[in-house]
């Protein structure tokens, strides 16, 4: 049932992507001038410009991502560590293996920021949770992010006996699920976890339905203020918005369909 919810996902999410839909405006109204429908041809064209247009100059997306980044504040009086979470999603798996060397992505923060916990709290363990995401790497059993965290994490100095690898999950749910049944965490321990600010919110529901109340510790900010990201960029704004739109409907997934199976199977 997970990997039918996996594949569900990605295949969904594909057709809910915007570019997805001005592509397949683009197709009707390429089809409409070949049957003379010049009209509707027009109508289309236009709506697909007016909507680049908007997406290339106004910051869309930062606007929904803003509620979701907002969620939790940065803790700042930690006295207490005994585990810090990072979950997958900054490591770059095929340029990793293309130069030999730990790479890293624009989500680079879940993992310095875990660095410096780590450093800060010298005594807590390390667990990085993330296998791959990636519909291509569903037979692979050698495709985790987790190979990349353990190298990246080694470099940093961070020694191995503090290190827990989780390279199972290929969402959310299953970070939480896994980690939680690996760290084995008592319950008077405190551990934080590190994701990205506009995913905190989903991923902390998790960890929470798997029974793990943990420390929010959000980074990887995207938004800025809405005037300062006027301008031309559709390559970002589209990015942005894509993430923003992404983030929404796996909450609204998790709730409508991750959440109540699993409850059910208590």
């Amino acid at each position: 049932m997970d990997t039918l919810f996996f594949i569900a996902a990605k295949l969904i999410w594909g057709l809910i992507r915007p570019e997805t839909w001005l592509f397949i405006a683009l197709v009707i109204a390429w089809r409409a001038l070949k049957r003379g429908r010049t009209g509707l041809a027009r109508r289309l064209l236009a709506a697909t410009l007016v909507c680049a247009i908007t997406l290339a100059v106004l910051p869309l997306g930062d606007l929904l991502l803003r509620p979701l980044e907002g969620s939790f504040p940065v803790p700042t009086q930690l006295s207490r560590v005994d585990g810090i979470i990072v979950l997958g999603g900054a490591e770059d798996m095929s340029r990793t293996a293309h130069w030999q060397e730990p790479q890293l992505n624009d989500a680079a923060e879940r993992m310095t920021v875990a660095t410096e916990l780590a450093r800060r709290f010298p005594d807590a363990r390390l667990l990085f949770s993330g296998g791959s995401g990636a519909l291509s790497d569903l037979a692979c059993t050698d495709c985790a992010g987790a190979h990349v965290a353990g190298a990246f994490f080694a470099d940093q100095g961070i020694e191995a006996s503090r290190l827990v690898l989780e390279p199972d999950s290929r969402n959310t749910w299953e970070n939480a699920r896994n980690s939680f049944a690996l760290a084995a965490p008592a319950p008077d321990e405190v551990w934080v976890l590190v994701t990205s600010a506009f995913h905190m919110p989903r991923a902390l529901e998790s960890f929470q339905r798997a029974g793990w109340e943990v420390v929010p510790y959000p980074v990887d900010y995207r938004t800025a203020g809405f005037w300062d990201g006027i301008g031309w960029n559709f390559a970002g704004n589209l990015d942005t918005l894509n993430t923003a739109l992404k983030e929404y409907v796996g909450v609204m997934a998790y709730r409508l369909l991750v959440f109540p199976r699993q409850e059910d199977q208590l």
